[in-house]
């Protein structure tokens, strides 16, 4: 019998942080809006969550088509940045795990279009659109090419 859970997923250990789970964006979240907003401001025109490789299945949040310039917006959380992250101590086990399979999929992906010709810019959250004048930099050293 269908559960509707996919296995290998632990249960949430609590409402609140179930709550949490559901509520967690896959795109569009607040530092991702925010970057947009000032890459804009600063005349920059771009592609939004698709991905920069025909056939590849891992989306970048941010694309410069022309400048071939791919940028990812990682949460804090999610990707385990060394300042913010937390280490949970529900199912600790499998938090760990899937936030290094995260890390590991970032890397390869980093590395697949790196060798693809394309430049990975990774922002994590709390950057927001601080991060939108490295960005700038890049696309307009790439666009120079």
């Amino acid at each position: 019998m269908a559960t509707g859970r996919r296995t290998g997923i632990p249960k949430a250990s609590s409402p609140a942080a179930l709550a949490r789970m559901i509520a967690a964006r896959r795109r569009d979240t607040a530092p991702e809006r925010a970057l947009r907003s000032a890459l804009h401001r600063l005349g920059l025109r771009f592609r939004v969550d698709i991905s920069p490789e025909k056939g590849s299945r891992r989306r970048a949040d941010i694309v410069f088509p022309r400048a071939r310039v791919a940028v990812y917006v990682d949460g804090c959380y999610w990707h385990g940045c060394p300042h913010h992250a937390t280490w949970p101590t529900a199912n600790a086990e499998w938090w760990r795990s899937k936030i290094e399979a995260n890390r590991a999929r970032d890397a390869d992906t980093d590395r697949q279009l790196r060798a693809a010709g394309w430049t990975v810019v990774r922002v994590w959250e709390h950057e927001g659109a601080a991060a939108a004048p490295r960005i700038l930099e890049v696309v307009s050293t790439n666009r120079q090419k």
